[in-house]
């Protein structure tokens, strides 16, 4: 069923200024930019340019929250995610539609980002609650270490799972008892300040602080900034090395959530031929293949591979391509035009490296949305040392190698500067182990890709990143360790022992 949305309908805010000090400002002093539906070219508000006044003025507002923040009980805390949590869940279907618009990815599937970040904020609340100190008797006392919050934290999150993104910064950071300054992507900015509106009604003010805007302006102004004490950031490898050269010129902790090239492989085992083209097909093209976990290197045992290709490409052209409102749509448009050029660029580069284009490979117009960028699903045939085959290409495209010998494939499977993700497909345990254990990647999924289930960490190795997130390691990344000892008496001074 194809279901058209009126903007006016959804409540949105004519312009969003900076969220400060638990509101809104009304100013904009380095102007606007639009947010614009990615398939209509539809305007659908305007988003404040933030620079550095405003990040300034955010981050003081962070510090002047913190110290009462931190006071709070984690018991507290925990109800406080917990209402916002509630709060996300009744305004599932607008903020569903607005993100939807925003990104340009299918409906079903950005419903499933808001479920994903609601079991974030749940799940922290409950996390929080047992996040213990711990202590141990020594000489004449005790020794207690505790976990104390680290204080302002610069989170910068991406434009492919802004909903999810957000509840990955915000939910251990805000457990934890820090303050927040959070800059979403100038692409996709609306539901994280739509997010704000909730925030306001919830957290004290300065508690959580939003500033949109571009990375080259904001962005810079956060990382480079004396009051925040940590910094986190999800995104491009480049950017990544930016921040990360940011925290080591004032020695800040960062944690890094970056690309990824994932290689899934289908052992000649398998049972479910159809299931596993299924789940292979799910791995590179779930978020239009916009995600550092795809898995868009699949490795085809030789013994299998052509029947499974001929199953792969009669799959890959019966996903639906069509307007992401559509509630059957699987595949929507790319978030931008410099995106979807990019994308069509590296299948243009493919071909021309030799790979052999077996399905896909254009761009699709569909009706009453000529301004996206619809691009089919596209599998080549690779070497792995090619392109395609190396670097994150970030749209709809599968690069398929066929192997032989298992030695030769683990290490074409860890042969990329990547380490985020990989996937196995086998009916034997002891592969699958021995599998798991050779590949260099921070997660390996085993019989279904991209089986992130809450509490699961989740990161990378190698230019992947560093930290997990989403499971209760990663309140470690936003607390530091504070010992305390007791004696039971003043010890005599050492010169009169």
């Amino acid at each position: 069923m194809n279901i058209s949305v009126s903007i006016s309908n959804l409540g949105l805010m004519p312009i969003y200024g900076p969220f400060i000090g638990g509101t809104f400002r009304d100013s904009a002093p380095n102007g606007t930019f639009p947010a614009i539906d990615p398939a209509t070219g539809e305007h659908l508000a305007d988003v404040a340019r933030c620079g550095a006044a405003e990040v300034d003025e955010a981050v003081r507002a962070a510090r002047a929250a913190f110290p009462a923040w931190k006071a709070t009980s984690v018991e507290v805390r925990s109800a406080l995610l917990l209402k916002l949590a509630d709060a996300i869940e009744r305004d599932l279907e607008r903020l569903t539609i607005i993100d939807t618009l925003d990104v340009g990815r299918a409906r079903s599937e950005v419903r499933g980002d808001h479920l994903k970040a609601i079991s974030q904020f749940r799940y922290f609340a409950g996390a929080i609650l047992t996040y213990e100190d711990y202590g141990r008797p020594i000489p004449n006392g005790y020794f207690v270490a505790r976990r104390e919050p680290i204080g302002v934290c610069g989170q910068i999150i991406p434009w492919n799972v802004p909903a999810i993104m957000a509840a990955f910064k915000l939910a251990p950071a805000l457990a934890a008892g820090n303050t927040v300054v959070l800059k979403p992507d100038e692409n996709a900015s609306l539901s994280t300040m739509e997010l704000a509106r909730h925030i306001a009604e919830i957290f004290p003010p300065g508690v959580v602080n939003i500033v949109p805007g571009y990375g080259h302006e904001a962005g810079a102004a956060l990382t480079a900034h004396p009051g925040v004490s940590k910094l986190s950031f999800t995104g491009s490898g480049e950017i990544g090395r930016i921040i990360s050269h940011a925290g080591a010129d004032r020695l800040v902790p960062v944690s890094l959530e970056l690309g990824g090239k994932g290689a899934n492989i289908v052992f000649p085992d398998i049972e479910d031929v159809d299931a596993v083209v299924d789940n292979a097909l799910v791995a590179s093209m779930y978020c239009n293949g916009q995600s550092c976990l795809a898995g868009s290197r699949l490795f085809l045992h030789d013994s299998l591979y052509d029947d499974f290709m001929h199953c792969l490409s009669v799959a890959a052209k019966r996903l639906t391509i069509g307007a992401p409102m559509n509630e059957t749509t699987r595949i929507g448009c790319l978030v931008s035009e410099k995106q979807g050029q990019r994308v069509l660029g590296y299948i243009d580069a493919g071909k021309k490296e030799g790979a052999g284009l077996v399905v896909g490979g254009g761009r699709k117009s569909v009706a009453g949305h000529e301004f996206g960028y619809f691009i089919e699903p596209t599998v080549f045939e690779v070497r792995n040392e090619m392109r395609i085959a190396q670097e994150e290409i970030f749209g709809p495209v599968l690069s398929v190698v066929r192997w032989k010998d298992y030695e030769t494939m683990i290490q074409e499977a860890n042969g990329t500067v990547y380490g985020l993700s990989a996937g196995v497909y086998t009916s034997s345990i002891a592969t699958a182990m021995d599998a798991a254990n050779r590949l260099e990647a921070g997660s390996i999924w085993i019989n279904q890709f991209s089986n992130l289930a809450t509490g699961v960490p989740f990161g990378g190795v190698k230019e992947s990143g560093h930290g997990s997130e989403h499971c209760r390691e990663t309140l470690n990344l936003y607390t530091h360790v504070k010992a305390v000892t007791f004696q039971g008496r003043v010890a005599a001074p050492w010169y009169a022992v």
